[in-house]
């Protein structure tokens, strides 16, 4: 089983550190862990982040409280722990918020060749972030959020430049839900994932972050990327050793249950990046 989406942030970029996470993926049975950090961590992306920052105060204090790496130093560990050898596959990515200029960003630091894979995430809606605080959504429509929501999601998948897309529908991370039929736009979603030959995950992140009361990907939202053969990954989004593998095998099942394939898994037809697709 394939642990797609588990954070290193909390914790030094030492050896250490990264066994740590290693041990509990072998403690919950797992055979591959994708290892990344957040895109806001560093430096190179500040210019994408100015939006965020300039939106209100709250956001650009923790924003201030985040950055402030060199993506230098994450590509060191990257490399010195690619030199050790490990019982289960590690596979080392980063997860960029689809912001304007993130294209730029990744074309610069040559991200395709430095990474076995980039995950592509929509956190921020116009400079606004969603999936903060539940008060935060008071006063705003529903609606449109989501509507704007999938049309990021469109444009991120339109761009070319990922391998995965992470936590596909987290817009429904504090409950709201909009009044209109969503099954046109999962669908045309999918349709793009499938040309684009992208990886959605099946996420424990609402659930394991938010306590969100379902678990992965909208049942609708699952059947139409199942239908047009969008490769799907069990991710936990962990943020800290104890979590990897967290509700996995339940999004596993999930996927399994009347599927007329198992789940793929990367390293089976997810190509690395810089392999051709």
């Amino acid at each position: 089983m394939i642990d797609a989406h588990v954070h290193v942030e909390r914790g030094p970029y030492t050896a250490d550190w990264i066994q740590r996470f290693v041990d509990q993926a072998l403690a919950v049975g797992l055979d591959e862990l994708c290892l990344l950090e957040h895109s806001h961590r560093f430096v190179e992306f500040s210019e994408l982040y100015e939006p965020v920052r300039n939106f209100d105060r709250y956001q650009e204090d923790w924003y201030a409280r985040r950055a402030g790496k060199r993506i230098g130093e994450y590509l060191d560990l990257v490399a010195e722990m690619r030199k050790s050898s490990f019982p289960i596959r590690l596979r080392w990515g980063l997860e960029v918020c689809w912001l304007p200029g993130a294209a730029k960003v990744l074309e610069s630091l040559d991200a395709r060749n430095s990474f076995d894979f980039v995950t592509g995430s929509i956190h921020w809606l116009d400079g606004w972030g969603f999936d903060h605080k539940k008060e935060r959504w008071n006063g705003r429509d529903v609606n449109e959020l989501y509507r704007r929501y999938f049309e990021l999601e469109l444009d991120l998948l339109h761009s070319g430049l990922f391998d995965h897309v992470a936590h596909p529908d987290s817009i429904k991370c504090f409950g709201h839900y909009p009044e209109y039929d969503l099954e046109p736009t999962y669908a045309r979603v999918a349709e793009a994932a499938m040309t684009a030959k992208v990886a959605f995950e099946q996420s424990c992140g609402l659930r394991n972050n938010y306590g969100h009361e379902t678990l992965g990907l909208d049942r609708n939202f699952l059947a139409a990327l199942r239908a047009r053969g969008v490769p799907l990954l069990t991710a936990s989004d962990a943020h800290r050793p104890e979590d990897v593998g967290k509700n996995l095998k339940e999004a596993a099942a999930l996927l399994a249950a009347d599927a007329e394939t198992p789940p793929c898994r990367a390293g089976s037809r997810l190509p690395a990046i810089g392999e051709e697709k």
